[in-house]
C-alpha cells in the first residue's frame, strides 16, 4: 500500500494540521515508510506465541468483592456547611 500527496493533503485536513505543498512530499515518505513497516510485521510467523499484556509475567491482584459503606461518612461530611445525617445538605434548584 502507498500513500499518495491527495492522501497526505486529505490525512493533514482530518488532523487539522497545516501543510504547505512543499511539505507534502516528505511526509508522502515517512507515511511510506510506516506503512511498509507494517506490512512487514505482518510477515512475522507468531503462531506458537501467546498474547500477553505485560513484557514480564504477573498475576493480577485481586480483593475481595465486599459492599460496605465506606465506614468513614462523618470524615467524608466534616468540613461541609451544611449536613445532615451524615448528607450533605444543598440549596434546592429545582422546583
Amino acid at each position: 500500500m502507498s500513500v499518495d500527496a491527495q492522501t497526505v493533503r486529505r490525512i493533514a485536513h482530518l488532523a487539522r494540521i497545516a501543510v504547505s505543498d512543499a511539505e507534502v512530499p516528505p511526509l508522502q515518505d515517512e507515511l511510506n515508510a510506516i506503512l511498509a513497516f507494517v506490512e512487514q510485521l505482518g510477515t512475522v510467523d507468531v503462531s506458537g506465541v501467546e498474547p500477553m499484556t505485560s513484557v514480564t509475567p504477573m498475576a493480577m491482584k485481586s480483593r475481595e468483592d465486599a459492599v460496605t459503606d465506606g465506614g468513614y461518612a462523618r470524615e467524608i461530611v466534616f468540613n461541609a456547611p451544611l449536613t445532615e445525617d451524615n448528607y450533605f445538605l444543598v440549596p434546592k434548584v429545582v422546583e
